[in-house]
């Protein structure tokens, strides 16, 4: 019978408290449950965010980490999707009600009752959840996917968040041949949008601060890269695109945002600032433009999204980190300092 196992993890004990190496407790596997041997860990700004206690209602301390891949360890008594030795992810939820409108439809992240975030959240049992900066993880196996074997599992970490966050609305908003996309801020998120949006067949356009990721921008499949900061941008691309993914957190014109919009063109946020915006609705009035956002996908669409990176040939650009370089990589993420996707190698741990 299985029992609770001791591992070691990196954790913030305490708000805006650097991550130290420390050790949680795993949940005994239950009939359904999937033990997995965590091989790497993307860091998410979100983590970056809820360490820093920038969103409020965290809980500390907070092992961080829902960009997890790793190899299956032990599988419950009941358990029928998955087996020992099989290549697996967890990404942003590990439960949801199941019973609600929204998770009989494969939308759990949209629960009535909100979702078992993989960390900083409370589990059905009234514990705490632990992510995957950490040894090992257990899981349900309703809200584990299978990776690829055309997705090395380090370049798939990050498919498990910035891929979802950005397949998703693609998806949603029907980006593909004849539609174009503009993808603001080519960073962890908007580098995996491009690649997304360029393999669903739509034009691509880059919006960014200065040129500087041009090169790049253009490398991972986009037809056009224009830097914000020159005010002919704006003019030249107005109603050009029928969708608009933002990526970055930080506070935007969203005006001059909207009059780059077709007539029922859609700018969707997906990055969350920590603090409220102003938004005139003056700006949307007239074509029909609308401002909506987008969470992470469900379960059932983020195996179809690995299902189409491996057979794309898509997968995020990464810098591989031991585990005790973790405070040195989220100072750099907060400097903007990595491209494009820093992942933990949980064999450091």
């Amino acid at each position: 019978m299985s029992t609770p196992t001791t591992v070691t993890a990196y954790a913030a004990p305490a708000a805006k408290a650097p991550l130290e190496r420390t050790t949680v407790e795993r949940r005994a596997v239950r009939a359904h449950d999937v033990r997995i041997t965590v091989a790497h860990v993307g860091i998410c700004h979100s983590d970056l965010h809820q360490v820093r206690a920038g969103w409020g209602s965290e809980i500390f301390p907070m092992v961080p980490g829902h960009e997890i891949t790793g190899i299956v360890r032990e599988v419950g008594p009941a358990v029928t999707r998955h087996a020992v030795g099989d290549r697996v992810g967890v990404g942003c939820m590990v439960d949801s009600c199941r019973v609600c409108e929204n998770c009989l439809v494969g939308l759990e992240q949209y629960c009535d009752e909100g979702p078992v975030w993989t960390y900083n959240s409370v589990g059905k049992d009234g514990q705490p959840t632990y992510g995957g900066y950490a040894q090992e993880i257990v899981v349900d196996e309703a809200f584990v996917v299978r990776v690829p074997d055309a997705l090395a599992l380090d370049v798939a970490a990050p498919l498990l968040c910035a891929g979802i966050t950005t397949y998703s609305p693609l998806r949603h908003w029907n980006a593909g041949p004849g539609r174009r996309v503009a993808v603001v801020g080519l960073g962890g998120l908007g580098h995996m949008a491009v690649q997304l949006a360029h393999a669903l067949g739509a034009e691509v356009t880059v919006l960014s601060q200065s040129l500087r990721k041009r090169e790049d921008g253009l490398r991972l499949g986009a037809d056009d890269y224009r830097a914000t900061s020159d005010p002919a941008t704006f003019g030249e691309l107005a109603g050009a695109f029928d969708l608009l993914l933002n990526t970055v957190s930080a506070p935007l014109d969203y005006a001059a945002y909207f009059g780059l919009l077709r007539t029922d063109g859609a700018m969707v946020n997906l990055g969350l600032p920590e603090e409220p915006v102003q938004i005139g609705l003056q700006s949307l009035n007239g074509l029909r433009r609308s401002m909506s956002s987008s969470g992470i996908g469900g379960i059932a669409e983020t195996q179809e999204m690995l299902d189409f990176c491996a057979a794309r040939g898509v997968a995020a650009e990464i810098e591989p980190i031991r585990a005790e370089q973790v405070n040195e990589a989220y100072d750099r993420l907060l400097a903007g300092d990595v491209r494009y996707r820093f992942v933990i190698d949980a064999a450091t741990l």
